[in-house]
């Protein structure tokens, strides 16, 4: 079977891979003439690729094309709809399988991963994937590995701009919905577009959704039905009221699946969280929240939760300049020191325009190496007791993580 895909973003690039561990023939282009293809140099030489055009003729003779999101409103990707020659069109075994779609603005990766913790602990066979930009394999792995193995339940993690692309790639029977904050305005245009875009996303499906987000009031009229969530009632190990409402979104969700108290009790209870997300870290006397925070919402609901001295954060991408926002909500909080470090590039320049801007009081340190960051965050665990380390950068926040991890087991 010959597949072709366009759009080498990281979602289209999971896919070559993905395609390519289960020996699919695969062509593969992008307009863009300069995607770097360092990623997929192991296969450059088993596959047949184009940068800087479209080849009609071999797309057009694909068994299935597989179209990046950010595509999905294009005239070339319209036709091909039109042709039902997309990969969810051609191989359909994912639709049979009842389908748990996550999204909202933040928590979804926790909450995805803790809902699969409950279901699997009740004997289902859960398949769970999704954005490859939050750190899954992406779409079309779940539609092909739906396609080799039989699953209860499959569990996608739906980022929020990719719902109208994920209605047509799944059969969605129940979403859960964490919160609505400013995020990827660049794609939205203003948060009532995204609140209009959930909207219509939610149409005939259940819904689970946050009880302390009242905006999410109105929507839930769209869905068939809905049930509102709030804080866990049962013990967890994760840290955070933030992660209370997330353990809330799965406790209701395998309610609505008539999953055993005890089974969502102990399951939640077991959940120790997952990499790049908040987690803490006693290491001298200083107790440290570290993950990542790469919008205002996520980062102030992490400040909330100590009185941070000390704050590093990573910093945004050039054109994403309301993720500066974050910097916004760490200086309310009037730490004694902020430290800046480059998170998915270095914007410190931007970052330092901001403080100033605000008329920051406190020290601000910036730092571009990472072993000489980790250097600081410990000299800092002698003279703070709470230190936050959050803002954008998951790779880089993985480093420092997988670092503090070994400090703190000593």
């Amino acid at each position: 079977m010959k597949i072709a895909v366009l759009g080498l973003g990281v979602e289209g690039k999971k896919a070559v891979k993905s395609l390519k561990v289960r020996d699919y023939s695969v062509y593969a282009s992008d307009l863009n003439n300069e995607v770097s293809m360092d990623d997929l140099k192991e296969i450059l030489d088993e596959s047949e690729f184009d940068l800087g055009f479209h080849d009609m003729e071999k797309i057009q003779s694909a068994d299935a094309v597989i179209v990046s999101p950010g595509l999905w409103k294009s005239d070339l990707v319209n036709q091909i709809k039109d042709s039902k020659k997309t990969l969810p069109d051609v191989l359909q075994s994912h639709k049979s399988i009842f389908t748990i779609g996550v999204t909202g603005t933040n928590g979804k990766t926790t909450t995805t991963y803790m809902i699969k913790e409950i279901l699997e602990k009740s004997g289902l066979k859960v398949l769970v994937g999704g954005n490859a930009g939050g750190g899954f394999e992406g779409y079309s792995e779940v539609v092909l590995q739906s396609h080799m193995e039989e699953y209860d339940v499959i569990l996608v993690e739906i980022c929020d701009m990719t719902l109208e692309f994920c209605d047509h790639c799944f059969d969605i029977d129940m979403v859960v919905l964490t919160n609505l904050e400013q995020d990827h305005m660049d794609v939205h245009g203003s948060l009532d577009n995204y609140y209009r875009k959930i909207d219509k996303f939610l149409e005939g499906k259940k819904a689970i959704m946050n009880k302390n987000d009242k905006s999410l009031q109105k929507l839930s009229k769209s869905a068939q039905s809905c049930n509102f969530y709030d804080e866990c009632e049962s013990k967890i190990q994760v840290v955070g009221k933030f992660n209370k409402l997330n353990a809330g979104a799965a406790q209701a969700t395998a309610r609505v699946m008539n999953i055993d108290e005890k089974i969502i009790e102990n399951a939640l209870a077991e959940f120790d969280g997952i990499e790049g997300r908040i987690k803490s870290y006693y290491i001298n006397e200083s107790e440290i929240f570290a993950g990542k925070t790469d919008n205002a919402h996520a980062t102030s609901v992490v400040l909330e939760e100590r009185k941070f001295k000390a704050i590093f954060l990573g910093t945004p991408r050039k054109n994403e300049t309301w993720r500066l926002d974050i910097i916004d909500e760490a200086s309310k909080t009037q730490p004694e020191v902020m430290v800046l470090f480059p998170g998915l590039e270095n914007t410190i320049d931007q970052a330092l325009n901001r403080l100033k801007y605000l008329n920051f009081k406190g020290k601000v340190l910036t730092i571009t190496d990472l072993d000489k960051l980790l250097e600081i965050i410990m000299e800092m665990t002698q003279t703070y007791k709470y230190i936050f380390i959050g803002g954008n950068g998951q790779n880089k926040i993985l480093e420092i993580q997988k670092k503090l991890d070994v400090l703190a087991k000593g």
